[in-house]
C-alpha cells in the first residue's frame, strides 16, 4: 500500500493546541484528576466512584481530542476509506508482530527486573473487577483513540516529516514513559523505568502500521484489538 503523506500531518493550529493537550495529559492529569474529582464531589455533596471518575476522565479527553483534531481526523478517515482492504491487512500483520515481539520484550524485562510488577496492568485488572463495563469501554475504545491521536498522529506523524528515526524514537519512548513514570515516582523506585521495555514494542508496531498506511485508524484499530485481547485474558 502506498504511503499517503497528505493524511499524515497536522496543521499548525492542530500542532499547537495538540501539544498543549499532550503535555497536560502526560504530566499534569495523572496527579490532579483524583483531587479534582474529590473537590467536585465535595461541592456537590456526592461521592464520585473511581469507575465513574475514569469514564468521565476519558470522555473529556475524547471530546477534547475530537474538537482539536477534527480536521486531521477527517483527512485520515477519508484515507482509511480509500484503502480499507490494505489497512485491515496491516492491522492483522501488526497484531501478529506485536504479540511475537512483545513476548521477547517481556522475557528480557523479567531477566532485568525479575521481582518488579507491572502496576499499570495490575491497576487495569483491578478496575475491570470493580467496574467491568466502564473499564472495557475505556480500554478498548476511548484510550486507544486518545493515545493514537496524540502519540502517533501528533508526535510521530509530525516528527516524521523531518526524520523517520526521530519520529519512531521519540514517539516510542514517550508512549513507554506514559505507562510507567507515575508509578516510578509514586513508589520512588527508578528501577520501575526498566519496565518501559514492555511498551517499546507496541509503540514501534503502532507507529509502523500508521506509517505504512497513512491513516491513523489502522493504528487505532490495532491498538483496540490488542487491548481487547489483553482484557479478555484478564477477565478470563
Amino acid at each position: 500500500m502506498p504511503r499517503r503523506k497528505s493524511a499524515a500531518y497536522m496543521s499548525a493550529g492542530e500542532q499547537i493546541a495538540g501539544t498543549v493537550l499532550f503535555v497536560i495529559y502526560l504530566l499534569v492529569l495523572p496527579f490532579v484528576t483524583a483531587p479534582l474529582f474529590r473537590l467536585i464531589g465535595g461541592l456537590l455533596g456526592v461521592t464520585i466512584s473511581e469507575g465513574l471518575q475514569n469514564i468521565l476522565y476519558y470522555y473529556i479527553l475524547f471530546a477534547a481530542t475530537i474538537i482539536i483534531f477534527h480536521s486531521f481526523l477527517g483527512r485520515t478517515s477519508r484515507n482509511f476509506a480509500d484503502n480499507l482492504g490494505g489497512a485491515c491487512r496491516y492491522i492483522a500483520v501488526g497484531l501478529v508482530a506485536l504479540y511475537g515481539l512483545n513476548e521477547l520484550a517481556y522475557r528480557l524485562t523479567r531477566l532485568l527486573v525479575p521481582t518488579q510488577t507491572n502496576l499499570n496492568d495490575t491497576t487495569i485488572s483491578a478496575q475491570i473487577e470493580d467496574a467491568p463495563h466502564m473499564t472495557l469501554l475505556i480500554v478498548i475504545f476511548l484510550a486507544p483513540f486518545v493515545e493514537e491521536v496524540l502519540f502517533r498522529g501528533l508526535v510521530f506523524g509530525n516528527l516524521r516529516r523531518k526524520s523517520a528515526a526521530v519520529g519512531y524514537l521519540v514517539s516510542c519512548l514517550l508512549f513507554a514513559l506514559l505507562h510507567v513514570w507515575q508509578f516510578a515516582v509514586v513508589n520512588r523506585d527508578i528501577t520501575y523505568f526498566l519496565l518501559m521495555l514492555q511498551y517499546l514494542v507496541p509503540g514501534l508496531v503502532l507507529a509502523w502500521v500508521y506509517d505504512r498506511t497513512g491513516t491513523l485508524w489502522t493504528s487505532i484499530g490495532l491498538h483496540a484489538a490488542a487491548n481487547a485481547l489483553a482484557a479478555w485474558t484478564m477477565v478470563g
